[in-house]
């Protein structure tokens, strides 16, 4: 990652994010190199030219983990995992009451504070990019709209270095599980039991 963001602009353009409030699902966090990761002093608002020198650069957004406490949270049962993985939320039964915003460890959830306003997207999906409405939680929902017709997320389309690899894990073959089998790789807070399904790769 190189901190250009296109995958925020692409993210905000495909999921119908409200542009007044500069909604977005994914943060890019700039931070010093061999500091480690400090997110309470990275720059998520940077505007000059990228990549910085002396910095590098790190996404987040909602980690889709195999044991999401988000869920355990929720009084309404309106988030839940479906069966391929994707941890999704129906916006009609969402009270916005913010417990799945407090119980993830990874800032992957978002209230809508007012109601949004975009330029409306045709192509919406009922658990993904469809319109939301004032006081409700949303997050990223890795395009279900695309991924479930074997596109790629916009992010991993928008991404001008590959530095995004999306797949299929039960993939022997898949692009993702050769970069997990080859290259250096962790995950965020791994000592929690979350079993984010986002891993971070490098050479």
């Amino acid at each position: 990652c190189q901190g250009y963001m296109n995958c925020v602009s692409a993210c905000v353009e495909e999921n119908n994010q409200d542009r007044n409030s500069e909604m977005q699902y994914i943060r890019i966090h700039e931070m010093k190199d061999g500091e480690g990761l400090k997110f309470e002093t990275a720059d998520d608002n940077y505007y000059h030219e990228v990549p910085a020198e002396g910095h590098f650069y790190l996404g987040t957004q909602c980690f889709h983990c195999d044991n999401p406490p988000c869920v355990d949270v929720c009084p309404v049962q309106a988030t839940w995992k479906e069966e391929d993985g994707l941890v999704v939320v129906d916006y009609d039964w969402c009270v916005g009451c913010r417990y799945c915003m407090a119980a993830c460890p990874y800032d992957g959830r978002r209230f809508n504070w007012s109601k949004p306003e975009v330029p409306e997207n045709e192509n919406q999906h009922y658990l993904g990019n469809r319109m939301r409405k004032k006081g409700v939680m949303e997050k990223c929902t890795f395009c279900v709209q695309r991924t479930r017709k074997g596109k790629n997320p916009a992010c991993v389309e928008a991404c001008p270095t590959g530095a995004r690899i999306f797949g299929n894990l039960l993939d022997p073959d898949s692009t993702i599980r050769w970069v997990l089998a080859n290259k250096k790789v962790f995950r965020l807070k791994e000592d929690l039991g979350t079993e984010p399904k986002f891993w971070y790769f490098m050479d």
